[in-house]
């Protein structure tokens, strides 16, 4: 479908001789929500019925036009322009139109080339049907190499180190990249750096949820990815100024702000970065509001520790539907990690760092066991990086809820957190080893 200039003209002027309502014929737009990210952007149609779509990308200006079979457009729609932030990394704006009787043209003005996935889903939780439009730029992030940038701007000492060793990591440089927390740091390392040492610790932090995906919700209406992320920056900014053994470790967040990351691209993300350990904070819930307490849980190979247990992982497992992942991507990495590729050593040293872990946020309140609990939970799955999930209370609890939003508490645990990573790494110093990525 070739488009010009002047059919943009032609359809805009239709639009604004047209009312809104004297177009709108058939299915309703109950929501529109922009979800953008440095990895893409994602802009959710939410409807009463499903939708039928037809997509072409221009590359010359940027733009992606979408035209959608049988949507009612109503006075909702005028305010959705507003929902595109100057700051949005892939979109610079978007125009809505009657095209055609029946059909409605969303033309979204882009600041770069993206490779576009649009996909629909079935009703699931909250949600109706759902047209989802994810907007991944061609030339992909790398998390190493936007985490680096990210210790750049920060003035982080080790952001010159860090440089070096991805340059070391290119696939031009090597067909077995020497990961960074595995590398030596240079002979000429500046005075007055005296904590950088031979041996980085990096640690990806995962703040469960987000985006289109709320997690669990409060009796009060607190969510959970709002929490969760709140205690992931705060345990970032612990782990950044915490050092073990003269070792210096940095934190790696799988997502800094509200977006969705389905679970596959998580533990993907902590093994580009060579994460030595990968820590997914979350907020329980259950079907009474009398469960209390934080839990810790590890990877299971075969049946879950507990009844209790299993259910958890099943909830947590769900969000991919919730949060909207594009089954249908035939794409080879992510049918690999969605296997399990677990090894008992990995398991071990997973309930290891669980259990150091689950010492120290112990004392930040009541713990609902006292042990590590096992059961399959999909981002547990690096085959390489000890695991662990952390439910830090029941948001489910009024009592617990409240003490989720408050920031003594999530300091608290955030303490707590760090404080079992130093345990795990004066027990078990972290030894270079060679992964495979």
């Amino acid at each position: 479908m070739q488009i010009q200039r002047r059919d943009w003209l032609k359809v805009s002027s239709l639009a604004l001789m047209l009312g809104w309502a004297d177009i709108s014929k058939g299915a309703s737009l109950m929501a529109v929500r922009v979800w953008p990210a440095k990895d893409y952007t994602r802009v959710t149609l939410e409807s009463d019925v499903a939708l039928k779509t037809k997509y072409t990308f221009v590359p010359s200006p940027p733009r992606l036009a979408i035209d959608i079979e049988g949507l009612e457009l109503n006075p909702s729609i005028k305010e959705w322009v507003g929902k595109i932030k100057p700051d949005d990394p892939n979109i610079t704006g978007v125009r809505v139109a009657q095209n055609s009787p029946g059909i409605v043209r969303m033309v979204f003005d882009l600041k770069q080339a993206v490779q576009p996935q649009v996909f629909a889903l079935t009703p699931v939780g909250a949600y109706q049907h759902r047209l989802v439009l994810d907007l991944y730029p061609t030339a992909p992030v790398d998390p190493l190499e936007s985490w680096i940038a990210e210790r750049t701007q920060s003035n982080d000492p080790l952001s010159d180190w860090l440089n070096k060793q991805a340059n070391a990591t290119r696939p031009s440089a090597s067909n077995s990249p020497t990961p960074p927390a595995e590398a030596n740091a240079p002979a000429n390392t500046p005075a007055g750096n005296a904590s950088i040492t031979d041996r980085l610790i990096i640690v990806a932090i995962d703040a469960g949820h987000g985006g289109e995906d709320p997690g669990a919700i409060g009796p009060n209406g607190t969510k959970e990815k709002d929490v969760v992320l709140q205690i992931a920056l705060k345990l970032r900014d612990r782990i950044n100024a915490t050092s073990v053994k003269g070792s210096p470790m940095r934190a790696y967040l799988t997502r800094d702000a509200d977006y969705f990351v389905p679970l596959h691209v998580r533990v993907q993300k902590a093994r580009k970065v060579q994460a030595d350990l990968f820590v997914s904070v979350h907020a329980d819930a259950f079907f009474t509001p009398n469960a209390q307490g934080a839990s810790v849980f590890a990877l299971s190979h075969g049946a879950a520790s507990s009844s209790a247990a299993r259910w958890m992982a099943q909830q947590e497992n769900k969000a991919d539907l919730i949060g909207g992942m594009n089954f249908g991507v035939k794409d080879t990495q992510v049918q690999q990690a969605l296997l399990d590729m677990s090894t008992s050593a990995q398991i071990k040293d997973s309930l290891n760092l669980g259990g150091a872990i689950l010492r120290e946020i112990g004392g930040v309140g009541r713990l609902h066991k006292p042990k590590v609990e096992q059961a399959g939970f999909a981002v547990l799955k690096a085959p390489d990086i000890p695991s662990v999930l952390v439910e830090t209370a029941f948001i489910s609890n009024p009592d617990e809820e409240a003490k989720l939003s408050d920031p003594n508490y999530q300091n608290s645990v955030a303490d707590a957190l760090v404080k079992g990573l130093q345990k795990y790494f004066e027990r078990n110093p972290p030894l270079a080893r060679k992964r495979s990525t």
